[in-house]
């Protein structure tokens, strides 16, 4: 089957979030696309609910969350061709930072759903790998009987061991810091002999650096987060300032070094003490809370999280449950947490037997099926919610199993995993299955029960038709869209692709001169970025302009300043008039000599009439080679 496309729906939606220069980046989860957006009043939000392809859309958590359901990592590619900031693009100007939106609280869970979210999947994967070996070993499969056992093993553990590597890496991005540097820093926590130098040190009656003590937590700092979190936060503070202090020639070496060998020293005799003192506050206090009285825990948990999930708040949590499982081992802070889909399962059934609206049963099964899987929010915002009463008698009903399975005592050994694919989590390393068997109960029971009382209680209706009168009023129509043609531009030159902020000119760095990009080369040819012909060549031959089939007026310009050098170092291949194609060279310069004068050789590609465009898409890529995508011209 042909992938379908989502190109109309992705420029749809970006044009209605305020356009990608309102959005300061974007990821997503299983269901929805999270922008964090400069502005939200510019956000037509009732067009999106409204737009077909569009479940609905939720502010929460400083996030603009449009919610797609099942298919958002392909509606997530379409948006990100649009030339929106993805989570994988990291722009470090300090220039360009925003401030974040929302309240302190807001902030806060957009900083931990940013650093959690992009690797729960691979966590998730890794847990229901754990579960299968303890289900392995229970049946006599142990690492010291099967190669296969030792690989499984070396599978599920290995993500937990270096968790800190993966933290250090998405914190790295919400911080801005350069990500090899955070991996360095975070290498540095988890050295393989760190554990074994630091005891050796102890014994010989070497405890402190420049009188600060120096110590290991127990286990080092294998398995851990907020040391990660903080360490990472520190070395961004520090790189900052060493970027703007440290001259343009030294700074690809001197910034990381300084970064590097100032923060790692901290990390180990403050940053991380000061972490894991926080980290086991929180998890005493929260495991306190569960221990005070379970089933009153599970019964507010297990009630409000559908609620906590639809807000984004659950993130103020999960990170709890995850240091709480790479600490101790077993995590119950989200047993309690971990059924309300299957209510949702039940509710479901109950409406798709019972409805008379063949709309609520096309919407139904597909979010049926993705509930089994632990994905409820096409259910939520599709069907339950819609309706109300499905929704209430989902959050009672998962109230109740969630005192039931703190009663029965669960106890989950890994983290992330959903739906049926959480079964194996509550498998101890002994071989224990009693936790497994407390949660399929749980399961069977959150079905049913909601089944029944759905079954007999009232199903509204939501587009007309049925046993009760409609109560959603229709949504004006989709306006037709548009007829676009784009224009795309290779780049020029190879190397390093620069943000046009970052230009050393404020002239091209401020936009005055029009929208586009900058490479930073790393060699002296220039070929032509697409079929077009020579408008100007600068009589130092440090600049050409060119006008593309699709009417773009591009300027390349050699570096800054350049045209000091009166022609020295530079030359050219094409004369005004001339028709080139794409690919064909045009000029030749000597870094060299550019360098030798003191200037920058960043070199901008603009297009000049930016206004006859509906958009200029750059590359999100930091490095390029000749013929690579670099732009895109809109109209």
């Amino acid at each position: 089957m042909a992938k379908k496309d989502y190109t109309e729906l992705a420029k749809d939606i970006v044009a209605h979030v305020g356009g990608k220069d309102n959005v300061k980046s974007l990821r997503h989860c299983v269901t929805r696309l999270r922008f964090e957006l400069k502005d939200e009043s510019k956000a037509d939000t009732d067009y999106l609910k409204a737009r077909d392809g569009v479940v609905t859309v939720v502010k929460a958590g400083g996030q603009y969350q449009v919610v797609i359901g099942n298919h958002v990592p392909d509606v997530y590619a379409a948006v990100i061709a649009q030339g929106v900031k993805g989570i994988g693009s990291l722009d470090t100007d300090e220039g360009d930072d925003v401030p974040a939106s929302g309240n302190l609280f807001e902030r806060f869970i957009d900083l931990i759903s940013g650093i959690f979210q992009p690797f729960l999947g691979p966590l998730a994967a890794a847990g229901i790998i754990k579960g299968i070996v303890a289900i392995m070993a229970a049946a006599g499969i142990t690492p010291d009987k099967s190669a296969l056992a030792v690989i499984l093993t070396a599978a599920g553990d290995g993500f937990f061991q270096y968790l800190p590597i993966m933290v250090a890496l998405t914190a790295a991005r919400k911080f801005k810091l350069n990500e090899f540097t955070a991996l360095a820093i975070a290498g540095a926590m988890v050295y393989p002999t760190l554990a074994t130098s630091v005891t050796a040190l102890q014994e010989a009656g070497i405890s402190n650096v420049f009188g600060i003590p120096f110590a290991l937590p127990s286990g080092g700092y294998l398995s851990t987060v907020m040391p990660a979190i903080l360490a990472v936060w520190v070395a961004s503070v520090i790189e900052k300032y060493m970027r703007k202090v440290t001259p343009d020639v030294v700074k690809l070496f001197i910034v990381p070094f300084v970064t590097i060998i100032v923060s790692v020293p901290l990390t180990f005799l403050l940053v991380g003490p000061v972490a894991n003192f926080a980290s086991d506050l929180l998890n005493g206090a929260f495991s306190g809370l569960a221990n005070f009285s379970p089933i009153l825990y599970g019964v507010v948990l297990g009630a409000l999280w559908q609620v906590l999930v639809m807000f984004g708040l659950h993130w103020a949590i999960v990170p709890l449950a995850i240091q709480q499982m790479v600490t101790t081992g077993m995590t119950n802070i989200l047993v309690a947490a971990s059924l309300p889909n299957f209510t949702q399962t039940g509710v479901l059934l109950a409406i798709i037997l019972k409805t008379k609206e063949q709309k609520v049963k096309t919407v139904s099964i597909p979010a049926l099926i993705s509930s089994i899987f632990g994905v409820t929010e096409p259910a939520i915002y599709g069907v339950t919610l819609p309706m109300k009463i499905p929704f209430y008698i989902s959050c009672a009903v998962s109230g109740l199993i969630g005192g039931y399975t703190m009663f029965a005592g669960a106890t989950g050994y890994s983290v992330g995993a959903l739906g049926i694919f959480q079964y194996p989590s509550y498998v101890s390393p002994d071989g224990d299955f009693s936790g497994i068997y407390t949660m399929i109960i749980g399961t069977v029971a959150a079905i049913v029960i909601s089944f029944i009382i759905q079954y007999f209680a009232p199903v509204p209706n939501l587009y007309g038709g049925g046993d009760a009168p409609a109560k959603k009023p229709e949504t004006a129509p989709v306006p037709e869209l548009k007829e676009i043609k784009q224009e795309i531009l290779a780049a020029p030159l190879m190397g390093t692709i620069v943000p046009l902020p970052e230009v050393p000119d404020q002239v091209f760095a401020s936009g005055a001169m029009g929208k586009g990009v900058a490479i930073d080369p790393i060699d002296g040819v220039v070929v032509a970025p697409a079929k077009a012909e020579v408008t100007l060549v600068f009589p130092t031959k440090h600049a050409i302009g060119l006008t593309t089939e699709n009417g773009a007026e591009l300027l390349i310009h050699i570096g800054m300043d350049t045209v000091s050098l009166a022609g020295k170092g530079f030359k050219s291949f094409v004369e005004v008039g001339d028709v080139v194609e794409a690919g064909q060279k045009l000029l030749e310069f000597d870094l060299d000599t550019i360098r030798a004068a003191g200037l920058p050789v960043v070199t901008p590609i603009i297009v000049t009439n930016t206004d006859a465009f509906t958009d200029i898409l750059t590359s999100q890529e930091r490095q390029a080679h000749t013929g690579d995508y670099l732009m895109t011209t809109v109209r």
